[in-house]
């Protein structure tokens, strides 16, 4: 029997383990990939995103009133944290001309007879334009312009047509809209985007890892002497070093994001944890099922980057697949982070009980069970077909 094909004295779970260690410690490349790599990935983002929000988008404002009152709601657009007037066009067209240019992301239009139109209560409407194709940059200058009207207009009202028509002439809209913000009331991009970043990040770092680890026993011939006897055991002890570290890393990195620019965390720490722990284990059951169906470390390697890269996309996160084709939500239902971000919405911003968060953790585990089961199989298959041809 070939010398890679014979049966070690110790096999199963406790030698895999200690085999994959003894293997990082020999081996810095990978022991930098899923220590200091991850490290400096949070760091960066974190770096990035330190600022919390948006701030001083610059916008144009087209002012044809030129009067008293449009120099205020000038002044008082100008000094919206979130925007920054930074040029005063005399047309729509020559505001149109910077946005296509990139230059701002939004334009407010103030009127002829503005000031006068609002004096005698009649309607005089700001018209705010925004660059959609660049949507969260201007829908937030937008936001911020809208808001602005808003306050002038409760300080024209208090101010001016109160003191003219007196107070008991005052009349509030017959209908209006009061908007509360849930959950994220600052309209923080950190404490949205950072954990998303962190967890499609790690997620792929993590299968990528246990995808090289797997496939390094298919490239260099040792799959049945590392299987041995006990090859669920052999898996287990190769694949859950990855997935403990891996989690440590994200529960972490989440809980960070979520005391540096929240409250803290809104729902369980725990249901928390144990997301994070099932999600990596659904990376490690995906690692597995590319190894044992490619057979080969770089094609499975490949469809690591195809799925799990690209998985933020498809996760409703950013934008929901509600109504999306079949085959977008389907492929959205089969991606372990579309369940993860679930599960962390309702957990770290929500507060939701953590037995809302129950279905999610159990499209985890079930992705886990599957693809791992599957992939399992076709490596002990493998196994298997070895022997028989060294025996032979």
């Amino acid at each position: 029997m070939a010398a890679g094909l014979s049966a070690p004295r110790e096999d199963g779970f406790a030698a895999s383990w200690r085999a994959e260690l003894r293997h990082l410690r020999r081996n810095r490349w990978d022991l930098a990939f899923i220590t200091v790599f991850p490290l400096a990935m949070v760091l960066l983002m974190g770096w990035l995103f330190s600022a919390g929000g948006m701030r001083q988008l610059p916008v144009a404002v087209v002012d044809l009133d030129h009067s008293a009152d449009s120099r205020l709601l000038l002044r008082m657009l100008d000094a919206s944290p979130g925007i920054e007037v930074v040029s005063q066009p005399g047309t729509l067209d020559e505001a149109f001309s910077q946005v296509r240019a990139l230059d701002v992301f939004a334009v407010a239009w103030i009127p002829r007879d503005f000031s006068r139109s609002a004096r005698r209560t009649e309607a005089a409407t700001v018209i705010a334009y925004y660059n959609a194709s660049y949507l969260a940059g201007g829908q937030s200058a937008m936001r911020d312009i809208a808001d602005a009207v808003t306050a002038f207009n409760a300080r024209l009202l208090g101010e001016h047509i109160g003191l003219q028509l007196g107070p008991a002439k005052l009349r509030a809209a017959p209908m209006a809209v009061d908007a509360a913000i849930l959950f994220n009331p600052a309209r923080s991009y950190a404490l949205f985007l950072l954990p998303l970043a962190f967890a499609a990040v790690l997620s792929l770092v993590a299968a990528l890892a246990m995808t090289a680890a797997l496939g390094r026993e298919v490239r260099d011939g040792t799959l049945a002497r590392w299987l041995g006897a006990r090859p669920w055991g052999a898996i287990a002890g190769k694949l859950l070093p990855y997935v403990l570290l891996f989690s440590l890393h994200g529960l972490l990195a989440t809980l960070w994001v979520g005391w540096a620019h929240g409250s803290g965390v809104a729902g369980s720490v725990p249901a928390l944890a144990l997301g994070q722990l099932l999600l990596h284990l659904a990376g490690a059951g995906l690692a597995l099922l590319f190894v044992g169906v490619t057979r080969d470390m770089g094609t499975a390697l490949s469809l690591v980057g195809l799925s799990i890269g690209a998985s933020l996309a498809f996760s409703s996160a950013t934008f929901p697949v509600i109504g999306a084709p079949l085959f977008t939500r389907v492929w959205s239902a089969l991606l372990p982070l579309t369940a993860y971000v679930k599960l962390q919405m309702q957990q770290l911003l929500v507060g939701a009980p953590w037995q809302v968060s129950l279905a999610p953790m159990a499209t985890l585990a079930g992705i886990a069970l599957l693809a791992g089961g599957i992939g399992g199989w076709r490596l002990a298959a493998m196994r298997s077909g070895a022997l028989r041809r060294a025996g032979a």
